[in-house]
C-alpha cells in the first residue's frame, strides 16, 4: 500500500486534507462482549459432556464434533480478544491502534478449522478400518442437546454477523455445528434401527465436508483482508463512478481501498477538480459523505486542480 501509511506528519500544503478519526471505539459493543461470554461459557460446558459421552461410547462422531466444538469455544474467545486488542488506543507505533488484530484473527480462525477438518478425515478413515459397536440412543441423545447450544449460540450471533467478519464467521461455524449435530441425531437414530455402526465415520466425513465449505469463504475474505485487498463489499467501480459525479470533479486517481479492521474500511485518492470551484473542503465534506454511504469511513482526499495536477514521479 503506497499511500496509507504516509499520513503521519505528512501534508501537501493545503491541499493535502485528513480527516481519520482514530480514535474511534470499535463496534466491540459491551452487549456483544456479553453474548461472546455467554456462548463460550455454552459451548465450553457442551464441548466436556459430549467429548465425555463420546469416549464412553467408544464414539468417533460424538468426539469430532466436541473437537469442532473445541476450536469454536478457540475461535469465539480469540474474537473476543479482537474486540478488546481493536478498542485501544491508537499510539506513534500504531497508528491505527490493533483493529488490524481483528482481520488476522479472522485468518487465524479459518486455520484452526482446516487443521481440525484434517484430523476429522484422518480419524474416520482410522474408524472405516476398525469399526466399533456404538450406543446410538446415546449418541442421538447427546447431539439433540448439541442442536439446542449450538441453534441459541447462532441466534446469538445473528444480527452482529451481518457487518463483521469475524462474527459472521462465528455465526456460520455455529449454524454449521446445528446442522452437523442434527446429522448426528440421525446417525444416532440409524444406528439404533439398523446396527450399521460404518454410519458413525461417514457423519463424520459430512461433520468435515461442513466445516470446509463454511471455512473456506472465511479464509479467502480473511486472506484477501490481509494482504490490503479490496474487501469484498466494496466495489471500485462504483465508488470511482460516485466520486467523479460530486460536483467540480473532473477525474480521480491513485485511488487505494483496504480495510483497517473486518469492519472499517479505508481509501486514499487524488481528485482533479475544474477550476471553477470555490471551496476544496466543501468538496472534500461531499465526497467523505458519499463514501461513508458505501462503507467507507475513513478517507484521505488530495485535491487538485486541472492546471496543477500531479505526475507519477511527483506523488507516488
Amino acid at each position: 500500500m503506497e499511500l496509507h501509511n504516509n499520513h503521519i506528519g505528512h501534508s501537501h500544503g493545503n491541499e493535502h486534507h485528513h480527516e481519520h478519526h482514530h480514535e474511534h471505539h470499535f463496534d466491540g459493543s459491551q452487549k456483544m462482549r456479553t453474548t461472546f461470554i455467554v456462548a463460550i461459557i455454552l459451548n465450553l460446558a457442551f464441548v466436556f459432556a459430549e467429548s465425555g459421552i463420546g469416549l464412553w461410547q467408544n464414539s468417533l462422531s460424538l468426539i469430532s464434533d466436541a473437537g469442532h466444538n473445541l476450536s469454536d469455544v478457540l475461535s469465539l474467545a480469540l474474537v473476543l480478544f479482537a474486540f478488546h486488542l481493536a478498542g485501544k488506543h491508537s499510539n506513534s507505533n500504531y497508528t491505527y491502534g490493533y483493529k488490524k488484530s481483528t482481520i488476522l484473527i479472522s485468518l487465524l480462525n479459518a486455520i484452526i478449522l482446516l487443521i481440525a477438518v484434517g484430523a476429522i478425515i484422518a480419524e474416520s478413515i482410522h474408524k472405516f478400518m476398525h469399526p466399533a459397536q456404538l450406543n446410538g440412543a446415546a449418541i442421538s441423545w447427546t447431539a439433540f442437546v448439541g442442536i439446542i447450544i449450538n441453534g441459541i449460540t447462532t441466534i446469538m450471533l445473528m444480527k452482529g454477523q451481518k457487518d463483521d467478519l469475524n462474527v459472521r464467521g462465528a455465526f456460520l461455524h455455529m449454524a454449521a455445528d446445528t446442522l452437523v449435530s442434527i446429522g448426528v441425531v440421525i446417525s444416532g437414530i440409524i444406528i439404533i434401527f439398523t446396527g450399521w455402526t460404518i454410519i458413525d465415520p461417514l457423519i463424520s466425513i459430512i461433520i468435515a465436508v461442513v466445516i470446509l465449505i463454511t471455512t473456506w469463504q472465511l479464509l479467502i475474505s480473511s486472506l484477501r483482508l490481509s494482504l490490503d485487498g479490496v474487501p469484498q463489499n466494496i466495489k471500485p467501480d462504483e465508488i470511482l463512478d460516485a466520486i467523479k459525479r460530486q460536483q467540480h470533479v473532473s477525474d480521480v486517481h491513485h485511488m487505494h481501498i483496504w480495510a483497517i479492521s473486518t469492519k472499517e474500511n479505508a481509501l486514499t485518492a487524488h481528485i482533479v477538480i475544474d477550476n471553477q470551484h470555490e471551496d476544496d473542503d466543501a468538496i472534500r465534506v461531499n465526497i467523505k459523505n458519499e463514501l461513508k454511504q458505501h462503507g467507507i469511513t475513513h478517507a484521505t482526499i488530495e485535491i487538485e486542480t486541472l492546471n496543477s495536477q500531479c505526475s507519477d514521479s511527483k506523488c507516488c
